[in-house]
């Protein structure tokens, strides 16, 4: 089987969820026997920051046949301005770069490779391969987050496209609704992310000179919120003297990244609350813990979350943050709590004075994690191929 996978957006040393699926993907469908063309569009050129198999086809749509095609500035200047006011109007001013700009070379290079079938990371690759160039070969869209959004921030073209998908997959039992509400034809597919299973999981009955409660996601002010961690920390640190916080993650604004610092040094924590950085060891990283904490605001999945709970950690999370309010069991696998510092603080306490529910919930967290094997998914990615190409679904 030729597959194109379509991932619209950067992928030179990205550290991202959607990065890592997407390179995960492709490897495993080349694994699997299938030659694969992975198309992305990145102004930068480089490697990319998860591993990615040397017979994959890779295709910068950015830089194509020699050509060296950006972003133009006053594209960035109008999308920074429509922003704030609507995200619709944003997006498109992506979509009609692409059209001017990226449409012949993604027409060049699917006519080269002939797919049997496409696989688009998200609406906007959608809509070319679907609305712009009418591909005539199945055509899969992924959803990387709650699908309402669609309907809400995506520009109608891009909307109108995912009718016309063979299949919409996404990653949440909760998220077919939005989907099938707006088009009940439509087939819908749950198949989640791949979630390692660890061999070692973290020893959280041992006697440790400091234990460890750690963050592992970009440093984003409005999506992770890893601030909220650090008041949450604060409020307690003094009833928790052995305790200490590990934040690792990609700065996402220097200007956020300092805040941090400032806010850990005005508490007084800097010999308690670090700041790591990015990490290829993440395994490791979650082994060292005790507990996970993820104050994000909304996840379409939560990768990280899920890898701590393979490593038999316990999660304390919001319960209002999508996605993860169905990855964590509150009460079983974690805790999930209303938003804000005070409740964040709260549940990390009952967690910190307490090392049998830590190790309870933590292979409690460990067995929930085993439905998302590599084993379990991609044979569920492996027998959608095979129905979509049979025209079963």
């Amino acid at each position: 089987m030729k597959i194109l996978s379509a991932n619209f957006a950067k992928m030179v040393d990205d550290s991202g969820g959607l990065a890592k699926v997407t390179c995960a993907f492709a490897n495993v469908m080349k694994n699997f026997g299938h030659e694969v063309l992975l198309m992305y569009a990145d102004e930068r050129e480089g490697k990319f920051f998860f591993p990615i198999d040397d017979e994959i086809q890779l295709c910068n749509l950015c830089r194509f046949n020699s050509e060296k095609i950006s972003y133009p500035l006053i594209y960035k200047v109008k999308r920074e301005i429509l922003r704030p006011f609507s995200k619709i109007k944003a997006r498109t001013l992506n979509d009609d770069f692409i059209e001017k700009f990226l449409l012949p070379n993604v027409k060049a290079a699917t006519e080269k490779f002939k797919p049997d079938v496409v696989i688009c990371s998200q609406p906007a690759s959608g809509k070319i391969f679907l609305s712009d160039l009418k591909i005539n070969v199945p055509v899969i869209v992924m959803s990387h987050g709650d699908p309402e959004d669609y309907f809400h921030t995506y520009p109608p073209k891009e909307i109108a496209a995912l009718e016309k998908s063979s299949v919409c997959q996404v990653l949440m039992p909760s998220f077919v609704a939005p989907l099938k509400k707006r088009f009940p034809d439509l087939p819908v597919k749950v198949i989640g992310n791949v979630i390692p299973q660890y061999k070692d999981r973290a020893n959280l009955s041992a006697e440790k000179n400091f234990y460890k409660i750690i963050f592992v996601g970009r440093l984003v002010r409005n999506h992770k919120r890893p601030h909220l961690l650090i008041d949450a920390f604060t409020k307690i640190a003094k009833d928790f003297p052995d305790w200490i916080v590990e934040l690792w993650g990609a700065d996402s604004k220097k200007s956020y990244t300092e805040s941090l610092r400032k806010k850990i040094s005005k508490a007084g924590l800097n010999d308690r609350i670090f700041l790591k950085g990015t990490t290829n060891e993440v395994e490791k990283v979650l082994r060292d813990g005790d507990i996970f904490v993820f104050p994000s605001a909304y996840e379409g999945f939560g990768m990280t979350a899920g890898e701590a709970m393979s490593a038999g950690l316990p999660v304390v999370a919001y319960k209002n943050c999508s996605a993860i309010n169905e990855l964590v069991q509150d009460g079983a696998t974690g805790f999930l709590c209303d938003d804000g510092v005070e409740p964040l603080a709260e549940k990390m306490s009952l967690l910190m004075k307490n090392r049998e529910l830590r190790i309870k919930m933590g292979a409690a967290a460990r067995e929930s994690m085993k439905k998302y094997s590599p084993e379990k998914i991609w044979g569920e990615w492996q027998k959608l191929l095979n129905e979509v190409l049979k025209n079963e679904v």
